[in-house]
């Protein structure tokens, strides 16, 4: 998508506890409320190394990709 200067959070309150949009524009974050589930969001994914060497990988289910580490 395009850069943004801002925080982006999805519409849907089931994401987010009440008063947080509110709470961090207060604090002086520039907020941009997207749509829910709009394709300007999510499309992440990360693998982390535990300490005790074991690979955990997830991706967002919005989005085509998937993590994988081995």
């Amino acid at each position: 998508g395009d850069p943004v200067n801002g925080l982006r959070l999805e519409t849907d309150p089931a994401y987010w506890p009440e008063g947080l949009a509110a709470a961090l524009a207060e604090a002086g974050h520039t907020m941009i409320m997207e749509a829910a589930h709009s394709d300007a969001m999510g499309h992440a994914g990360a693998v982390v190394r535990r300490p005790d060497g074991v690979l955990e990988g997830a991706s967002d289910p919005r989005s085509d990709g998937t993590a994988a580490g081995y």
